[in-house]
């Protein structure tokens, strides 16, 4: 690894916020024009009878002259010197960077625009419906992006950051969260996800401390409930939703500890504290350069993972520097820089070259090259929203996601 990684999770800062952007959320209706100039095609997750209050704005048609600045709101390790520097010294353009350690903590930084202060910021599924629903996120004119064309299909329109066919930023990295176990006391991998809700292991089991973690538990529920009707883990209805939730609570006594630093789990495997749990690639690559006993697998039922994009704020006070920042950090080299160094995979097919030849056997180790079939096993997260894919409004949006991770599960 380049450099030490300190992924995040989203614990929320307060109930407040995410009540907050819930109501916005919860109080849109309508739709929404295509005037991005991007030729996506229509998107919508969750999103019917929905709309971005910001689509209609007037999208740039050329970049232009850099301001000299550029002020990003991002998670720790994003703004790597390794590639900030050289994207400063060919447009002129300062990075100011704005660490936001929880999905949250972002989803308040971009509250009103960005407030004309930022320009960008590095959301995950968890975060991104808020950020365009609450009006924070301006349209992108994904043309001025040369790179965009090498991206995999999955990440040229995704409904995390693409709404009926309006980009708002361009995407970044994703990964899956793994099964990762000692393989001293699991010779051979786990195939089900029902190790970490097993009694026989009590007291070593870790999970990240995150309300996202609830769709886990629906994902699971999906295959071993069938009766429970759950078709999306980020979709459930009340029914759905109580099961979950009681699956987590009646997991509580058997966890080591709810994890909010990848550090800290690292730690927990190493002195013993913990041998089986979910996690991301980069615990697991850590542990194995240490010689540390690690296994990883993606079990029968699949898994959930995050996907990040940089978004763009509305009220962006550098607009052509941050195009100039979408479009270098989507080169397939800067993208290989950042995966390495993170720990995660690349948007741009193009990046396995160079992954391998700053680490071999990286684009192997993250994916990079994986076949479809890969993808399509890891459900991605995306904002609980009230509304449906159906249309209808009964599904549990995110504050109460919120409140059952604080108040039942925990």
């Amino acid at each position: 690894m380049i450099a030490i990684h300190r992924r995040r999770v989203s614990r929320p800062l307060s109930a407040v916020l995410a009540l907050t952007a819930a109501s916005v959320i919860a109080a849109g209706c309508g739709s929404s024009s295509n005037n991005n100039g991007g030729g996506g095609t229509p998107q919508g997750s969750g999103t019917a009878g929905l709309t971005v209050p910001t689509a209609n704005l007037p999208v740039l048609k050329t970049i232009g002259k850099g301001e000299g600045q550029l002020n990003l709101i991002a998670w720790a390790g994003y703004l790597n010197p390794i590639w900030v520097k050289p994207f400063e010294q060919q447009t002129g353009c300062q990075v100011n960077g704005k660490i936001a350690n929880t999905s949250d903590e972002m989803v308040a930084l971009m509250k009103n625009g960005g407030g004309g202060q930022y320009d960008m910021v590095s959301s995950s599924g968890d975060a991104d419906l808020r950020i365009l629903y609450a009006g924070d996120a301006h349209p992108v004119n994904i043309n001025l992006i040369p790179s965009w064309k090498d991206f995999f299909p999955a990440f040229k329109s995704p409904p995390f950051n693409t709404i009926n066919g309006v980009h708002y930023g361009v995407s970044l990295q994703w990964g899956p969260n793994v099964l990762m176990y000692n393989t001293k006391d699991f010779p051979a991998a786990p195939t089900s996800w029902n190790v970490i809700y097993s009694p026989k292991y009590k007291g070593k089991v870790t999970v990240p401390d995150n309300p996202i973690q609830i769709a886990d538990a629906a994902l699971y529920l999906e295959k071993h409930k069938p009766s429970l009707g759950i078709t999306d883990p980020y979709e459930l209805t009340q029914p759905q939703f109580a099961a979950a939730v009681n699956l987590l609570a009646a997991q509580r006594p058997l966890i080591e500890k709810y994890w909010a630093l990848a550090s800290q789990e690292i730690f927990d495997f190493k002195n013993g504290n913990a041998i089986v749990g979910a996690g991301w690639p980069y615990q697991v690559s850590t542990l194995k350069a240490a010689h540390f006993p690690i296994g990883t697998t993606i079990p029968s039922e699949g898994a959930t993972g995050w996907a990040d994009t940089w978004m763009l704020a509305a009220k962006a006070p550098h607009p052509n520097c941050a195009y100039k920042w979408m479009q270098y950090i989507s080169t397939p080299k800067v993208q290989a820089e950042q995966a390495v160094n993170y720990g995660e995979t690349p948007d741009n097919k193009l990046a396995c070259g160079y992954m391998n030849q700053l680490q071999p056997g990286s684009c192997a180790e993250y994916h990079a090259n994986a076949p479809l079939s890969y993808f399509n096993s890891v459900k991605l997260w995306k904002t609980p929203l009230a509304t449906c894919d159906n249309g209808k409004s009964d599904c549990v949006p995110y504050t109460e996601w919120v409140s059952a991770w604080n108040t039942q599960v925990k």
